[in-house]
């Protein structure tokens, strides 16, 4: 089914693990060839088919707050800085420390999945829809529900339905903050108060412009106009307004706080629970309450719809008619920008751009478009059609893709086997290079293309971490002291033991390296590695245009 195109057989498991994976560990190369190209696709397709390593499910389960709802990190983390906001400066500023451990948590979270999860597809996938959906950790309450928003609205669904995954994202209390529709307001509605004081078009122009149809999707003011009429209501806590019905016993909200509020709109059912929701719940999604949490029926992570500040009235839409109603309309709107063959041109273009080169075939996205219709959305099957596309395995695309600074930076980690107790000294060169990770302040995310990157600064950064990583000078083992972040008080004395007695760990074996990378390297590279001194080679490997590559 894969073995299409013209790349040779050596070739093909290298490109397909800096494809589809960030890049191979010691021994993924040899693995993936003994396995087969092609089994190693269908498995990395079925994300659920691979077992999680006990260490891996471990250290997740122990980064207390990426399981935590929104409405419970904004008890803990947001309401401590409210509350301090008239008292003395001390306690506002502690609050505010206390609350960076929520994007410190996802961090660390995101890195090591992407290091040592065997389900790379999936990480890759999380990064790609995350970016493609994002939300900007520094705007707000964001700083407290990006983690959740990458944990509940997009990681589920990065293999499953478009549809799902955009309906995730639109609810997600994230998504409503940074781009203002829990503000979004029908003009003369009965709600219609303070913040709430009419039309905000934010996220109307940017679903339709970045999410779904493109740029040139065909869509004009006037439906953007449309939407967000269609979308007024869709927010967060109504002030504890509402249907009067209050959160379960045991959430130890405190009684009248904006956490309370936000937390009993959890527990309201709008008109009953629409399709989407229902869909969630049965699969054990957005709608599912955590182990050791209450139970019983609610929204998916804090969404709630506000009749009044609902605009009722019908709406044209893409030349389309959408009758009036209530959160219904909303879902019908979703649906038609979903199934919009301009959202899968969109879609179908930003996927070959990622995977195959920079600018993609015209061919090949068509191709993909033409599936995803087929399919009604399906991603899985998309990327199923990608890669047995001849476009992805032909030579003129292999190692055509400069890394991002993000790719760079893990895959570098990847590659040595490093062993990471300490995420900061990656997501800190990855800030270094201009790609802080849920630091992109614009809807639009990072560019994925060389344009983006390849200039004589950004080179000067990668090679100064190749040195350093590739010489064991980067505190990747040290176990950071108790007051630095959410790493503190992760035990490793084993690796602590194997350092030296300025904190610097043992230097990566650059013969290793080379194996580890399938000695893939044009003649200038290996002569170049092979005449420096030893301490040298790991460094030179890791800074070679093809290690920049992917």
């Amino acid at each position: 089914m894969y073995d299409t195109g013209d790349m040779g057989t050596a070739a093909r498991p290298l490109h397909a693990l800096n494809r589809v994976a960030f890049g191979p560990r010691p021994g993924d190369a040899a693995r993936v060839r003994q396995m087969g190209v092609e089994r190693y696709l269908e498995q990395q397709l079925d994300a659920a088919s691979i077992a999680e390593p006990a260490a891996l499910s471990e250290r997740i389960a122990g980064l207390r707050t990426l399981h935590m709802t929104p409405a419970e990190l904004f008890q803990e983390f947001q309401e401590p800085i409210r509350a301090a906001a008239k008292g003395d400066v001390a306690a506002k500023q502690a609050a505010r420390r206390q609350a960076r451990q929520v994007i410190g948590e996802a961090t660390e979270a995101r890195i090591v999945r992407a290091l040592y999860g065997p389900r790379q597809l999936q990480e890759v996938m999380t990064a790609f829809w995350f970016n493609h959906f994002n939300v900007f950790a520094g705007k707000g309450l964001c700083a407290i529900w990006t983690g959740a928003f990458e944990e509940e609205a997009i990681r589920p669904h990065t293999l499953g339905r478009f549809r799902d995954l955009l309906g995730a994202t639109a609810m997600h209390p994230a998504m409503l903050f940074y781009l203002d529709n829990w503000q979004n307001t029908a003009p003369g509605a009965p709600g219609k108060h303070g913040k709430f004081d009419g039309i905000n078009e934010n996220y109307a122009r940017e679903v339709m412009e970045l999410h779904t149809l493109g740029v040139n999707g065909g869509y004009t003011q006037t439906d953007v106009i449309a939407l967000a009429h269609i979308l007024t209501g869709w927010g967060l806590a109504k002030g504890g307004a509402g249907n009067g019905q209050q959160p379960p016993r045991g959430m130890g909200l405190r009684e009248g706080s904006a956490g309370a509020a936000l937390a009993g709109n959890l527990w309201r059912r709008p008109g009953g629970f629409h399709p989407w929701w229902r869909r969630q719940m049965q699969a054990g999604g957005g709608g599912a309450r955590r182990p050791g949490g209450p139970r019983g029926p609610m929204g998916p992570y804090g969404f709630y719809f506000d009749p009044s500040r609902h605009d009722f009235g019908g709406q044209t839409l893409l030349g389309h008619q959408l009758a009036g109603g209530g959160i219904e309309q909303g879902e019908r709107a979703l649906d038609l920008l979903a199934r919009s063959p301009a959202t899968a041109n969109h879609l179908s273009y930003q996927l070959a751009q990622y995977f195959v080169a920079d600018d993609p075939p015209k061919a090949l996205v068509s191709r993909l478009a033409a599936r995803y219709q087929a399919s009604d959305g399906n991603l899985r099957d998309v990327l199923a059609t990608l890669f047995s596309s001849p476009e992805f395995w032909d030579p003129h695309c292999y190692g055509v893709k400069f890394k991002t600074p993000y790719e760079y930076a893990i895959s570098a980690a990847r590659a040595v086997g490093a062993d990471v107790i300490n995420v900061r000294p990656l997501t800190g060169t990855m800030a270094q290079m201009g790609m802080p990770l849920y630091g992109c302040p614009t809807p639009d995310g990072y560019k994925n293309t060389a344009a983006a990157w390849l200039n004589p600064e950004a080179m000067m950064m990668r090679l100064s971490f190749a040195t350093a990583l590739g010489a064991g000078r980067l505190p990747l083992e040290r176990v950071p002291d108790a007051a630095a972040g959410p790493m503190a008080g992760v035990k490793h004395p084993e690796r602590v033991r194997q350092m030296d007695f300025n904190g610097a760990a043992a230097a990566p074996d650059a013969a290793q390296l080379a194996l580890t990378l399938a000695d893939a390297f044009s003649p200038r590279t290996a002569d170049a590695v092979e005449a420096a001194p030893v301490q040298l080679r790991t460094p030179l490997i890791l800074g070679s245009p093809e290690f920049m590559m992917r």
